[in-house]
């Protein structure tokens, strides 16, 4: 049987078990006559049984599919020409792989190589006996494992704790899975930057002035000046998260404010989702809008009072990433601010203050620690926002505080490093993961800063 026909066959027995041991315990409680007679629910021993069932013959399975691919290719070589094998790794790895090919596409018989055809027929005859072997060993364990738990479908059996202890092992394996998850991104992008700091030194790529990854494949090669000094990109990165937030935060906490606090029931129902279709547009639209609408208008004006405005600025590319961000502000600010307990506003109306001395006084320095975190979360999407500052702010590593000029960002030199085909035992795509790896510190570091400000603030008002 295909590895699809196992899975949908392991699920229908699951589901037949389930039904089967629910029945058999309503037909104990039935013949005895009170809840008594069984430890758990019904439906725990129906569960029970579908796990006791399915697990094993997953297991299996899943083993299966992970170690085959490995042992079959192991299995594969050994058959394959002598000279082949004495080509090395990569010249194993390259027939291998075309002999996969072969037999994917079929017509193993019109190979008009001998070595690869009959390289293809043992190839198909392992996949067939591995098939045929999965599928004794899946039902096998369906069959023994069923037997094995209508044993076990007892009235004192403890069928709701056993249930409860597998969903904890669930929950606990789900919540590791994201922790090894984020472990390894952050360790992989560690190893890698160590490779690159081993070629270019630490303090010559945070405190460089001149960022030009173009590293030279000879001697005699022009225009691969190997700059790697990250300022500009740091720099670039922060002028247009300072210009977004600019935009944002002033308007989404005034947007914010007069929802929670002025506006009708059927205004915030309008309005409130009106500001939430922002978050929804993508950002190659705002990227768009920004190129076509936004650089123009920034730059017929500045030229209209005598200003020189790069086609390509800060200013454009800022002013549209804020307008994109300005639902993460308003939205979670509105939520923190509806939060805020009406018992505080009518002790502060009882000593006579107004309704805006109330909120400027009372609601916002109540709401701050959630206000905080919205801004957080803003100018954590500023900064690692990439199509609206390619499309607006240009490729230009630009030293500068100036936001009528062209700069670039970050995330943006980590896409074009790791655009095309790369060699990664080179500087210039190494530089890639250190460039994460900077940004990840950096938005660490603006995390913590955040924590400790809301727990400041939290403690006060609690």
């Amino acid at each position: 049987m295909q590895s699809n026909t196992l899975l949908l066959v392991i699920l229908a027995l699951a589901v037949v078990s389930y039904f089967f041991a629910r029945h058999k315990a309503f037909g104990v409680l039935k013949s005895n006559g009170s809840v008594s007679a069984r430890h758990s629910l019904p439906a725990h021993y129906g569960y029970l049984l579908a796990l006791w069932c399915a697990i094993p013959a997953l297991a299996i399975l899943l083993g299966w599919k992970l170690f085959e691919p490995g042992v079959i290719n192991g299995m594969l070589v050994d058959s394959l020409p002598q000279q082949v094998v004495d080509g090395g790794d990569s010249r194993i790895g390259l027939y291998t792989n075309d002999i996969n090919n072969l037999v994917e596409a079929g017509g193993i018989e019109s190979i008009a190589d001998a070595d690869k055809q009959a390289a293809a027929q043992k190839l198909v005859s392992l996949r067939s006996a591995s098939r045929l072997v999965l599928t004794v060993l899946v039902l096998a364990a369906l069959l023994v494992s069923l037997l094995v738990g209508l044993r076990h479908m007892q009235p004192q059996t403890q069928a709701r704790v056993i249930v409860e202890k597998f969903i904890k092992v669930i929950l606990v394996s789900c919540a590791s899975i994201a922790i090894l998850t984020t472990m390894g991104i952050v360790l992989s992008v560690l190893f890698e930057s160590i490779r690159f700091f081993q070629q270019v030194g630490f303090w010559e790529f945070v405190t460089g002035s001149k960022w030009s990854p173009q590293t030279a494949i000879r001697a005699d090669q022009v225009g691969s000046s190997g700059s790697f000094g990250a300022i500009p990109l740091f720099t670039g990165t922060m002028l247009i998260s300072v210009i977004a937030l600019i935009v944002a935060v002033p308007l989404g906490l005034m947007s914010a404010i007069y929802l929670a606090e002025y506006a009708s029931a059927r205004t915030r129902s309008i309005v409130k989702p009106l500001l939430e279709i922002l978050a929804g547009i993508p950002t190659v639209v705002y990227g768009f809008f920004a190129a076509l609408t936004v650089a123009p208008a920034i730059r017929s004006m500045g030229e209209s009072i005598g200003l020189s405005v790069s086609s390509e600025s800060a200013l454009a590319a800022g002013a549209v990433m804020g307008i994109m961000i300005i639902p993460f502000v308003s939205s979670l600010s509105d939520d923190v601010i509806t939060s805020v307990p009406q018992s505080i506003r009518d002790a502060s109306f009882g000593l006579g203050a107004t309704q805006a001395e109330t909120i400027r006084k009372v609601v916002l320095p109540a709401a701050l620690p959630g206000i905080v975190s919205s801004v957080l979360l803003a100018a954590s999407r500023a900064i690692g926002e990439t199509m609206i500052v390619v499309m607006a702010a240009g490729l230009a590593a630009n030293l500068t505080a100036n936001p009528l000029e062209a700069v670039t960002t970050v995330t943006v030199q980590i896409v074009t490093l790791l655009t095309g085909d790369q060699e990664f035992e080179s500087a210039k795509t190494l530089a890639a993961f250190a460039l994460g790896l900077m940004l990840f510190v950096a938005t660490l570091l603006l995390n913590v800063i955040a924590l400790y400000t809301v727990r400041r603030y939290r403690e006060q008002y609690d």
